[in-house]
């Protein structure tokens, strides 16, 4: 063949492929686009349409980094469902990724759940960071909100929960300066039925830090212990704030306060840096509330590094990824405690799960013994004091779905003011500090 026909050739294989099948290319094309064949499972299907999706900004208060993200979907059944995406520090970009989403959703149907985070999360192509994966999270929690309701089933037991009759263990965050107030917390813990609590070192660390500085925060804790007593689990939260070195030395230096857990004692990317630190100490390691998806804990659980796993319901893909990260962590043995630091959809949906993990822990909740402002919103908005622990659990929801109703009308008193920064931490010397 001549060099003139071969290119020629070529050039015509192209223009077919354009008319017709599509040629062996590298998948950017336009022409490789094609609408999600839905008429395949017409018969497998329940019949029930999703006819739209929105999306709700809501800021409780303007000096709040995570004004919370809530996705509702609607069907043709009149069933529809809720969700949570919140992202501290990314509100808009979030709220703009969950309507990226619309024609991915708009009349399907809401029963297949897997097949729509699988199409979200590989159709995207880059795979998702942060803001994809809180977008995913709060469609997917709707989803199976939906899907709950349709059933007439709460989550949990579609799931195949409870595993525990009594609720979800759980934990507040302390709130105590001195002593007394250590005592009256330790009160407050034993009326109510409270067996965990979570804190963390005060100050920020320096890559390589003072003898004196790193005591300090041994000193701290070991105060908390003899105040706290012996009874009640203390977590403690190093928030990556301390670099491998100074952990290092941490997580021995704590051994014997007999702590539940150190949580992120450095960045939770730097994998091989953690099974350092993990190899120091005899107290459990916990780390994953940044990690987004099941592929994102893959390493950790096949290094064996964390004992406990965190991922956050809001960020990591919703109930669907959260299920799988629990599935993954118990045929390794290791145990889940996620995170929870946003709003109430979000930590009703992660109940679920934790009430069908037959791994699970203990559950956070930013909040503290007493309930402020914020939970007094939740029970205004739910009709329930929503996140509040009974006897040291939280209840399990009866109702089917996630087990709540929500009006939009309920949320335009706090209408949505824009996206707030999360904090930004510097040394003396100016440098930026983990926090």
């Amino acid at each position: 063949m001549k060099r003139r026909e071969f290119f020629g050739g070529m050039a015509g294989a192209a223009m077919a492929g354009r008319r017709g099948a599509a040629p062996a290319d590298c998948g950017c094309a336009p022409w490789l686009q094609r609408a999600a064949p839905r008429d395949v499972f017409a018969s497998t299907g329940s019949k029930v349409k999703i006819t739209n999706m929105k999306v709700f900004g809501v800021t409780l208060a303007s000096d709040s980094d995570r004004p919370y993200v809530f996705v509702k979907l609607e069907t043709d059944a009149g069933v529809v469902g809720w969700g949570e995406g919140t992202l501290e520090g990314k509100a808009g970009a979030v709220i703009a990724c969950v309507n990226d989403f619309r024609d991915f959703l708009i009349g399907a149907d809401p029963m297949q759940v897997e097949h729509h985070w699988q199409s979200m999360y590989v159709h995207s192509f880059y795979r998702a960071g942060p803001v994809m994966g809180s977008a995913i999270s709060g469609i997917d929690q709707a989803l199976w909100d939906v899907r709950g309701k349709l059933l007439g089933l709460p989550v949990y037991k579609l799931l195949g929960g409870p595993m525990d009759a009594r609720g979800v263990r759980g934990y507040y965050h302390m709130n105590a300066r001195s002593r007394e107030d250590l005592a009256r917390l330790r009160e407050s813990a034993a009326s109510l039925g409270v067996t965990c609590f979570k804190t963390g070192p005060a100050g920020y660390f320096e890559w390589i830090e003072t003898h004196a500085k790193i005591q300090r925060a041994v000193r701290q804790i070991e105060t908390i212990r003899e105040a706290i007593g012996p009874d009640i689990d203390i977590a403690v939260d190093f928030h990556a704030k301390t670099s491998p070195s100074v952990a290092s030395i941490l997580v021995k230096e704590l051994e014997p306060v007999n702590l539940l857990f150190i949580e992120e004692p450095c960045p939770p990317e730097n994998v091989k840096a953690m099974a350092r630190i993990a190899k120091r100490s005899t107290t459990p390691i916990a780390t994953g509330e940044r990690l987004i998806a099941s592929y994102g804990c893959r390493e950790l659980i096949e290094m064996g590094v964390a004992d406990i796993l965190q991922p956050d319901i809001n960020h990591a893909g919703g109930i669907t990824a959260l299920w799988k990260v629990g599935a993954m962590a118990e045929a390794s043995g290791i145990s889940m405690a996620p995170h929870a630091c946003e709003g109430p959809i979000g930590g009703i949906a992660t109940l679920h799960v934790d009430a069908a993990m037959p791994n699970f822990l203990v559950q956070e909740i930013c909040s503290l013994v007493e309930p402020g402002e914020k939970e007094k919103i939740w029970a205004e908005w739910l009709g329930f004091p929503a996140m509040r622990m009974v006897n040291g659990r939280f209840p399990l929801p009866e109702k089917p779905g996630l087990g709540f109703e929500l009006s939009e009308e309920s949320l335009k008193k706090y209408p949505f003011a824009g996206t707030r920064p999360m904090a930004r931490v510097f040394h003396q010397d100016g440098s930026v500090a983990e926090w």
